[in-house]
């Protein structure tokens, strides 16, 4: 209740109205379980993690909104650059467009997380804050909307919608594109679309740049420590990247601007290996990792050779 005092002087809501949307929440012990990383030494796997998102049945039906949504994403590609290979993409991997948005009333999700995030999670005390402000997100967005907090269902950790936004991305991102005068990211295909792309948009995404580059080693120069070490982060020229061993062929050799060692695990197997560039970066700004990015573009890329099959 400290918490809904709080966030009905800072959003200026009424006290009582939030006291009674935060009061109804339910503690939801599946969620506590779900939001725990993986224990310690569980081996990475993209084969396994790729089978997940890219099967015929994906790939079905994102030809199906591609068909059904062709000139909203050719639009939406025109105007922000954002390709709508990977609007398709990231659709399809987070909901499969729309077919699986999430059966957890989002109050409830919130508030088992921003007020009983599992005390034993390494970064527990951030991670509740973190949920806190979306719940006052969620809470201030429903308010101006006229939604009732206690109707919206997502995902265990409150994302909302075709494109999975969490409440402070669909306050900050979330677009009228298809010109009602209203946002709705859970029956609009148009204002999804629209919304995806305006979040790359946000997050840099340049026009006609690739996401990554295949990638090879010399053996005699490679420095893979060197080049795994910023992680994901685009950080290398092709010149220093080159000093370092990792070798690059044909188009890549004139990329402008940096490139990131992505490095793909397969558990026991060898891992996979791919130049990634800032707009691979801007991908893992959706969701903070590689293997999720690569899914999006893989997906992106068996839905478009489906279509001109």
């Amino acid at each position: 209740m400290q918490a809904a005092d709080d966030i009905a002087e800072r959003r200026n809501l009424n006290r009582e109205w939030v006291r009674k949307a935060i009061g109804q929440a339910h503690y939801l012990s599946q969620v506590a379980k779900y939001i725990q990383p993986p224990p310690v030494g569980t081996s990475k796997n993209w084969q396994v993690y790729r089978s997940r998102f890219i099967d015929a049945t994906r790939i079905r039906a994102g030809v199906k909104f591609w068909q059904d949504n062709r000139e909203t994403l050719a639009r939406a590609e025109a105007e922000t650059g954002v390709p709508a290979e990977i609007i398709v993409g990231v659709i399809g991997v987070e909901t499969i467009y729309g077919q699986q948005m999430g059966n957890f009333r989002v109050i409830d999700a919130l508030a088992t997380l921003a007020f009983d995030f599992p005390a034993k999670h390494p970064r527990a005390k951030e991670r509740s804050q973190f949920f806190i402000n979306e719940l006052e997100q969620f809470l201030s967005l429903s308010h101006r909307t006229h939604i009732d907090p206690l109707e919206l269902r997502g995902s265990y950790a409150g994302a909302m919608g075709m494109p999975q936004f969490m409440p402070s991305s669909w306050v900050k991102y979330a677009i009228d594109f298809d010109g009602d005068s209203k946002i709705d990211l859970f029956n609009s295909p148009a204002d999804v679309i629209g919304s995806v792309a305006n979040y790359f948009k946000a997050f840099s995404w340049q026009r006609g740049m690739p996401t990554h580059y295949p990638v090879s080693f010399d053996a005699n120069t490679l420095d893979l420590d060197a080049l795994l070490a910023p992680d994901i982060l685009p950080t290398f020229s092709v010149t220093s990247f080159g000093s370092k061993g990792a070798v690059l062929e044909g188009p890549a050799l004139q990329h402008i601007g940096p490139l990131a060692l992505v490095e793909l695990q397969n558990g026991d197997a060898s891992p996979r290996f791919v130049a990634g560039t800032e707009n691979f970066y801007a991908i893992t700004r959706y969701n903070w990792s590689s293997y999720y990015a690569m899914a999006v573009i893989e997906l992106g890329q068996e839905v478009t050779a489906s279509m001109n099959k």
